[in-house]
Order: structure tokens, then sequence, then C-alpha cells
């Protein structure tokens, strides 16, 4: 791929003043100087450039170009005038001041409390919200103090949650956690069922940490066959190791089904998505596994993602599976969503729960150099953009619906039936299960309040939900 940078995955943090910017040399650095990069890097590269006017008319050639960018009193303001429909169209490029202090989190590395969290509102349009814990990362504070998937939490140092809030609350790097619990009121309805408060607390403190995202394997029995169960919460490419490592045990166990499970897998890199997909199949190697397609002036770069048969120089371990099973919800994104996507142009996807987030555009990184890239960026500032620069399409040129993708069997999450991950009585997979076994029956359900997401630990750091391509 010609000309693409490396791409880095980056948090917004303010490091703004109204005349100029101090680098690590503390030289000044002017608003203008910046806002000609931002309006550069979104002049060649945004996706959605023929859409907006300034970039149309390409004010580098004009003779008010100077004063255009002193328009802007920061890069922020400059980067989001050239943003298209940001409300409906654009809800995911961004910039950020300060891409040395994030380059970790690329590689998975962020200060975390171990607990990966759900908000919801307690009623339809409310400001207040309640929280569940999803998982647990090992070796973490959270998991330290015993919480466990399914505890509920209203308050942070006596705070209750509100839309206004939850994000400076639960990014503190130490805090208190106040505990609710969930009461039905004992009746089979859910109308009345609350969540009441408790006196209840832990402390619970961000730690670095560095995630791994294949969270969970099993191998389960259903009508003497063996199935895999996976849990695979983000694309990061310093995992693709451990990712061939676990489908080296899958196929160790001579399985007949997969059930994999992106419930919460936000997205990452294209590139292991496309690992991820060859790891399912394995029959496919060399044919087109997903495509990227560049705006009118850098078509140049667009690209074809294949089907591998390897990784990093090592033979993956495929499964040659001809269906899978995909446990998929409303923050499932990106690159997860590209799985599903792309598999359906080749083999039969289930796919089990909610619609998918609907996000099909991935983004790259750009750095104020001549060719965009990080080697030879201007070192008097650390700011970069993450603009979305393509449309991901499959084989069949089918893009991920706006709205999502539908599942094939609707299930929704219950608040107070969430079950325990990748055991075979937790109700999405013990419905993949149901049908392995081929009963045509859905698994009973209890009643319980529907989980509908306003919100969720990855909403803390913007780089968890991008498609990103990389070199």
């Amino acid at each position: 791929m010609k000309n693409v940078p490396k791409v880095l995955a980056y948090l917004l943090l303010a490091l703004v003043s109204v005349s100029c910017f101090e680098d690590r040399d503390d030289t000044p650095v002017s608003v203008n100087d910046i806002n000609d990069f931002v309006y550069r890097g979104m002049d060649a590269y945004y996706l959605y450039r023929a859409e907006v006017p300034d970039l149309v008319e390409d004010k580098q050639g004009s003779s008010n170009y100077s004063n255009y960018l002193s328009s802007f009193n920061s890069p922020e303001a400059c980067f989001e005038s050239l943003i298209y429909n940001r409300n409906t169209v654009d809800r995911f490029s961004w910039i950020t001041s300060d891409y040395i202090a994030l380059e970790q989190q690329f590689s998975g590395v962020t200060k975390n409390t171990g607990m990966a969290f759900g908000l919801m509102r307690y009623v339809e349009n409310g400001n207040d919200l309640f929280g569940y814990v999803r998982y647990i990362l090992p070796g973490t504070s959270a998991d330290n103090t015993g919480l466990k998937r399914g505890d509920l939490f209203y308050a942070v140092n006596g705070t209750p949650l509100t839309l206004s809030n939850w994000r400076s609350l639960l990014r503190q790097d130490s805090f208190t956690l106040n505990l609710a619990s969930y009461n039905d009121n004992g009746t089979a309805e859910t109308t009345d069922d609350t969540i009441d408060t408790t006196t209840n607390t832990v402390n619970l403190t961000s730690i670095p940490y560095t995630e791994n995202p294949v969270f969970k394997t099993e191998i389960l029995q259903v009508e003497g066959q063996n199935v895999g169960y996976l849990m695979y919460n983000g694309f990061t490419s310093n995992f693709d190791t451990a990712l061939n490592a676990a489908f080296a045990e899958f196929r160790a166990n001579n399985l007949q089904h997969l059930v994999l499970d992106l419930r919460y897998n936000p997205g990452g890199s294209v590139n292991s998505s496309a690992i991820l997909g060859s790891l399912v199949t394995g029959q496919f190697n060399t044919q087109v596994y997903a495509k990227l397609n560049y705006n009118n002036i850098q078509q140049d770069n667009n690209f074809d993602y294949l089907f591998v048969n390897e990784a990093n120089g090592v033979a993956l371990n495929s499964l040659n599976l001809t269906k899978v099973y995909i446990l998929a919800t409303g923050s499932s994104a990106s690159a997860s969503e590209m799985v599903i996507n792309s598999l359906n142009a080749y083999i039969e996807v289930i796919q089990i729960g909610t619609p998918t987030v609907g996000k099909s555009q991935a983004s790259i990184t750009l750095y104020d150099s001549p060719n965009f890239n990080r080697s030879e960026a201007d070192p008097r500032h650390t700011y970069a953009l993450q603009p979305l620069v393509a449309i991901t399409v499959n084989k069949n040129n089918d893009q991920v619906p706006i709205d999502g993708i539908i599942p094939n069997m609707l299930l929704d999450e219950q608040i107070n039936n969430l079950g325990i991950l990748g055991d075979e009585n937790e109700p999405l997979l013990a419905e993949a299960l149901a049908d392995i076994a081929a009963t045509n029956k859905s698994v009973p359900q209890k009643s319980g309040k529907t989980i509908e997401v306003s919100f969720d630990s990855n909403d803390l750091l913007l780089h968890k939900k991008e498609m990103y391509i990389e070199q």
C-alpha cells in the first residue's frame, strides 16, 4: 500500500494554549503552523473530502490561506470545521494533542482498574445512570476486590452517576465504587423491577496494564461434538500470536463447531481482523477478505486484504470451517463487523445477539510530516490526526449497514441474567449450543431487565472503537 502512514490509536488530551504550543525543546510553534498540518492532512486523506466545501475549494492555493488558518484559535477547532456531518455520518474521526503519551495504548497498555462495564439509564431519556460489570481483567485492582460479572453500581465516591459526570468519575486513578442490587420486587413482571442502592463499596485503583484480548477459551461437548468457544475483546496486532495459539488448542481438540464471542469487541486492526477470518476458515488463502476504498484523490491506496495462511512468519492454525457462530451486540463495532461481513461472503455465519454498531469506515494516523508518517514528524509539537479515510466492503462490495448488522437470532442480554462467560448456560452461548444440537428450540429465558447500553468502558478511550489500517 503506497503512502499510507502507520496507524496508531490515540485519546484526545488537551494541550492547547491560545496562541502557541510548547514542544519537547521548549520551542514555540504557532497555532497557524498546526492548523496548516490539520488542513493538509484532511485535504489529502479525509474520506468525505468531496462533501466539505473548504476542502473542495483547496484553500492551500489561495492568497487568503494564512487568514483562513488564523480564523481558528485551536487545532481542534480547525479539525472540527472540516468534519462532515459530525452527528450523523462521521462520528468517529478525531484529533489528539499528544501522540507520544498514547503510543503505549495502541499496543494494549493502558491505566486500568480491570473493570469492563456498561452504563444504562434508569429510565428512558433520563440523565441518571447505573453500571453493570461485564467482565474483570485478571491481576487488576477489580480482580483483587472480588468484583464479578453482573455486579451493579450506582455511584463513585458517593456521587451518583449521570450523563454529564460519569467520565470524570470513572476515569480517576483511584476511587470508591458504590454498589447496587437488582430487585424484581417478587414479581415475574419487569415493569416494577428496580436498581436499589446498597451500603457496599469497593476501592479501585488504575495501574498500567497490558490487556490480552484473547480473554477466554473453552472446549464444550454438544451431542458428542466438540465446540470451541473464544471470547475475543479487541483486534490488537501485538496479540496475533496469542490468537493463533488459541486456535492451536482448538485444532488439537478436533473441533466440529466454533462460537466466536465478539459481544464487547469494539474493533481495532484491520490486519488482525483478516487473520481471525483466516483462522476460522483456511480454505480461501489469497482470496479477497475485504476491500478498502479511499477518497477520489487517494485511489492509488485502494487495497485488498486477503485471507492468509501465516502471520509474522508462523503458519496459522486454521480450522477450515464452513459455518461459524458469532455472538455480537450493540457494543460490537468496526473490525468485529468486518469479520461478520467478510465471512458472510464465503461461509455460513450464524449471528446471535442484537444489531451491531454499524461502522464500516477505517482510519489512519496522520503526523505532521511531508508524507504524514511518524518518522519525519515535526518535533515542535505532538499533534496527530485520526480521520476516517476508507470504506471497507467484502468481496461482493457489500458494506456494513449504517444501522448495524442484524442477527439471525435476536437475543438481548438481561441485567439480572448475564450468566458466566464461556459457561454452557450463559444465555447467548446457550442459544448457539442449542442450534448446534439441532433442537430447533430457543433456550427458555428468565424475565428480566433488557440491557440497553448508553456508554461502556471502551468510551473512556477513543481509540478503542477504531478500525485502523496498518502498513
